[in-house]
């Protein structure tokens, strides 16, 4: 199987996005994400979306040309209205704002409304603690998810972002999952390959725990941890409708439809400054840090998380991708 670099990754997806109608910097932005999700393994997150950002511009699902636009309706509150285009540039022109924000109060909120999937939350909290501050991020996603006993999708996988700066640029901590016991995702590559899914991960339409990935296609995805991820996905959907004015899950067709109308969901964010209160959140980190690095097996998260620089790529795949950023005859 060939290798590719991330950076070739990075420079593909941008002509594609471009070739479909993307505007240089809004490609740019999107493609960075992309290759970042590949470079720390997050397949999902990446490539597999790269073709359906394509569809999506060429029918008008997502605007690839609109400016976001910027306001500060509180000083520690920074509203990004994407205006239903790309959520990375949108976080993008909002971040700088959003930073000054944290500094002059100590705690700031980012709210991204009406955007496209952001895809990797993680992402996005990370180049906030790479700035030297904390940050929680939260999005919501179309239906997927019953509540427990039930079998009606109501919300999104729902993933919650945490990242912790390490004080040198880097990050003590970060993890970005789903509230959903998996990410959907996971279910459709399963399908593809002909695989099984564990019990536990979705229930049929009719509400019955199943391993048959199609079967949970039709049905529903459960919370992770039963009632406390349900839980967790209700905060979320709060915070990232709620908060941005964007559109409930149960409001947005499938991610990954050619067409329709746009996602229109929300990103909220909470930046965090570690020395607001007092100047011993470094020596508290190191407290818990230390004690997990004496047990063995035990880690922080995000510990073990390495950048890497060259992946392997099916070639079918990848020439499929190529071809996404040639001009069409």
């Amino acid at each position: 199987m060939p290798q590719v670099t991330i950076d070739q990754i990075k420079k593909t997806a941008k002509s594609a996005l471009v070739a479909h109608g993307a505007d240089d910097w809004i490609a740019a932005a999107v493609a960075d994400a992309v290759g970042e999700a590949e470079a720390h393994g997050n397949v999902i997150c990446g490539l597999y979306y790269l073709e359906s950002y394509c569809t999506q511009l060429a029918s008008g699902r997502v605007n690839g040309t609109v400016m976001p636009q910027v306001s500060q309706p509180r000083p520690a509150s920074v509203f990004v209205d994407a205006q239903f285009g790309f959520a990375q540039p949108a976080f993008q022109t909002g971040l700088p704002t959003a930073l000054k924000a944290v500094a002059d109060n100590g705690v700031a909120t980012l709210s991204v409304a009406h955007a496209h999937t952001c895809t990797s939350l993680g992402y996005f909290t990370e180049q906030v603690a790479r700035a030297g501050y904390m940050c929680i991020g939260a999005t919501n996603a179309s239906p997927i998810v019953a509540g427990p006993g039930g079998k009606s999708r109501v919300i999104g996988t729902n993933p919650i972002a945490f990242s912790v700066p390490d004080g040198a640029g880097g990050l003590a901590m970060h993890f970005d999952f789903s509230t959903s016991a998996v990410a959907l995702g996971k279910i459709t590559m399963a399908k593809a390959a002909g695989e099984s899914i564990p019990l536990g991960w979705a229930v049929d339409s009719n509400g019955t725990p199943t391993t048959d990935p199609t079967a949970a296609i039709e049905g529903a995805l459960v919370s992770a941890g039963a009632y406390k991820g349900w839980g967790f996905g209700l905060m979320v959907e709060l915070l990232a409708a709620g908060m941005t004015g964007s559109v409930n899950s149960l409001d947005v067709a499938g991610l990954k439809l050619p067409d329709g109308p746009p996602h229109g969901l929300g990103q909220f964010y909470i930046l965090l400054d570690p020395a607001t209160h007092h100047g011993d959140f470094a020596d508290r980190l190191a407290r818990v840090a230390d004690a997990i690095a004496d047990d063995p097996g035990a880690r922080m998260p995000g510990a073990t998380r390495d950048r890497l620089s060259v992946i392997d790529v099916d070639p079918t795949f990848w020439v499929k991708l190529e071809a996404l950023g040639q001009p069409a005859l």
